[in-house]
This record gives C-alpha cells, sequence and structure tokens, in this order.
C-alpha cells in the first residue's frame, strides 16, 4: 500500500469517526429533548399529547405532524423508543447530518400525513413513527446507494430490530399501527429521493 492509499484510507477513517461522534451527539440531543419534554408534560397532566399529537381528520390536528413525534404517553413509551430510536438513528446520521435532517423531515411529514388519513377519531403521539422511518431509511438506503457499509448496516439493522414488524399488525390495543407502516413507508422514500445518483459517463 503507497503513501497516497494511506493517507486515503487514514482520511477515510478520520472522516468516519468525526461522522459517527457527529451522528451520536444529535441523537443524545434529540433523546434529551424528548426527555425533558415529557418531564414537563407530566407536569402539566399530559395536556401537550392532547394539544399537539395528531388528530385523525381533525384539521385542527394537522400541526401534530411536526409535533407528535416529540410527545408520548408517559414515560414508560418514552422508555420504550428510547434506545431502538438512539440506535437506529445513529445508525441512519452516520452518512451525514444534513441527509439525516432531510431524512427525518421526509419520514415526519409523509409518516404523519398518512397517519392523520387513517387515524379517524384518535390522537396519535410518539416517536415510533420516526423508529419504523429510520428503519426503513437504514435498510433502503443499503439497497439504492449499494455502499458496502451502507449494505453491511443494512443487514446489520435488519438482523436486530427485524422483530419491530410485529408493530405494523392492526391488532394491538393503544398501538398505533398507522403510524408505524407509513414511518416505514416515509423511510423507503427518504432513501429514494436522498439516494446517491449515479454519474453518467461522459462521450
Amino acid at each position: 500500500m503507497g503513501p497516497s492509499r494511506f493517507d486515503s484510507v487514514k482520511r477515510g477513517a478520520g472522516s468516519l469517526l468525526s461522522g459517527a461522534l457527529a451522528a451520536l451527539l444529535l441523537m443524545v440531543v434529540i433523546l434529551a429533548a424528548m426527555w425533558v419534554i415529557e418531564i414537563f408534560d407530566y407536569m402539566l397532566n399530559g395536556s401537550l399529547d392532547a394539544e399537539f399529537g395528531i388528530v385523525g381528520l381533525e384539521p385542527a390536528g394537522l400541526p401534530g405532524i411536526v409535533f407528535a413525534p416529540f410527545l408520548h404517553h408517559g414515560f414508560a413509551h418514552l422508555m420504550a423508543n428510547s434506545l431502538p430510536l438512539l440506535i437506529i438513528g445513529f445508525v441512519a446520521a452516520l452518512r451525514g447530518i444534513g441527509k439525516f435532517l432531510a431524512a427525518s423531515a421526509i419520514i415526519i411529514v409523509i409518516g404523519g400525513l398518512g397517519t392523520w388519513l387513517t387515524s379517524p377519531g384518535t390522537i396519535t403521539v410518539g416517536a415510533s413513527g420516526l423508529v419504523f422511518g429510520y428503519f426503513g431509511y437504514v435498510l433502503a438506503r443499503g439497497l439504492f446507494d449499494r455502499r458496502a457499509l451502507d449494505i453491511v448496516l443494512a443487514i446489520v439493522i435488519g438482523v436486530a430490530y427485524y422483530s419491530i414488524l410485529w408493530g405494523l399488525l392492526p391488532n394491538q390495543q393503544g398501538i398505533s399501527w398507522q403510524g408505524h407502516l407509513f414511518g416505514l413507508i416515509a423511510g423507503v422514500v427518504a432513501a429514494w429521493v436522498l439516494r446517491r445518483k449515479a454519474i453518467s459517463p461522459a462521450y
């Protein structure tokens, strides 16, 4: 391995490490914000959920599309979402914070809108739509971008968290399968929109 090849590998490793630290820091900040919000909501007897959750098919519930992922029905709900959100979100953010934020926006909007359209008369809150969205994003990114690292990460996350797909079944009381389903779909859409564009050969 020549000096130039060694320098290239060194730069790549350094870039990956800095990206990993940025991704971890971002996910910790997001989770910390969710916990602060939930503590505040607890002090208000859960009024934030009703005011800022997604209220299906109600025009007044549309702003909840943006706010609902950061709200939870109590600390047990938030605890259940925290670890998968931290891990899968971290992997989703490894390829760059800019792409991650764009993917998050797509997941929140498409996932939230789908939930709003298919959940009449219910209030939906929680980060599980984001969890499913990042899950779909990581898996589809490996398929669309076909980079070795992305494929490996997709396989690892798929094997580690395939069981969350049970959350797509519509027979679990109190669980928004709609939020899970549309979050997953939105993650795949985000991976397609943000995929690495092929460079056409010049003639």
